[in-house]
Order: structure tokens, then C-alpha cells, then sequence
């Protein structure tokens, strides 16, 4: 996924604040999720994907303006989890990682907050 580096992403120092590099993640992970049609499985089960953790490893600066490319790969799923890893890079220097970054997601139901098994559908587009 492309995006734009927008001028507000920048701190006081005048590079991307590291907080932004999260959001960046965020928004190919959730383009991901729509495009798995998993909004629909929330609404009609109570059941849906939380992140547990999340990490990123910063190892250039970014710096407004540009673009960024953002690369999403997912591992095999578990009993009621999924991990996947990002890669940003800007794209006029496609070969250059700036960034890279985890987050597990866990199948949960939400009114009890407790994992459950990913549904078979859902386990079955991410494998």
C-alpha cells in the first residue's frame, strides 16, 4: 500500500514522529482486514481481531514530503492468533527498508475480552 508522508507526520525535529510509523502499519492492516470482509464477520458473531502487541524497528528517517510503500506479510495462523510484519520504504528508494515492524493479531470475543478460535472462513483467506 502507498501513502503519503503528510506534513503534519513530522515532529519538532523534522523527521516522521516515531509514533506515526504505528500508523502507517495500522492503515495497511486494517485496508487488509476490509478487504477479508472481517467487518461483516464482527458485527454478526461479537467476535473480531485485536492487536496484543506491537513493535517497530526504526532504521532511517523519514522526512516530509514523499511517498511511502508499505509491504504486510502474514504468518500462518494459530489456534486463535495471527502475526504479521511490515516493511515501510519510500517509494523513490524502493530497495532502502526505513522501517520495520510486527504486530499479533487475536481473534477475540468482545464481550467476554477472552481469545477464541479464528473462524474458519477467516483461517481459511490467510492460508
Amino acid at each position: 500500500m502507498s501513502m503519503p508522508i503528510r506534513w503534519g507526520d513530522m515532529d519538532a525535529f523534522g523527521h516522521v514522529n516515531n509514533t506515526v510509523y504505528f500508523r502507517y502499519m495500522e492503515q495497511v492492516r486494517i485496508s487488509w482486514l476490509e478487504s477479508l470482509n472481517i467487518a461483516s464477520e464482527e458485527s454478526s458473531t461479537g467476535e473480531g481481531p485485536v492487536i496484543i502487541n506491537a513493535n517497530m524497528t526504526f532504521l532511517r528517517q523519514l522526512r516530509y514530503p514523499g511517498d511511502i510503500d508499505c509491504r504486510m506479510f502474514v504468518g500462518a495462523p494459530g489456534r486463535s492468533s495471527v502475526d504479521t510484519r511490515f516493511e515501510l520504504r519510500r517509494a523513490d528508494t524502493p530497495d532502502v527498508v526505513v522501517a520495520e515492524g510486527g504486530a499479533k493479531i487475536v481473534w477475540v470475543n468482545y464481550k467476554e475480552e477472552k481469545s477464541v478460535p479464528l473462524p474458519e472462513a477467516v483461517r481459511a483467506l490467510m492460508t
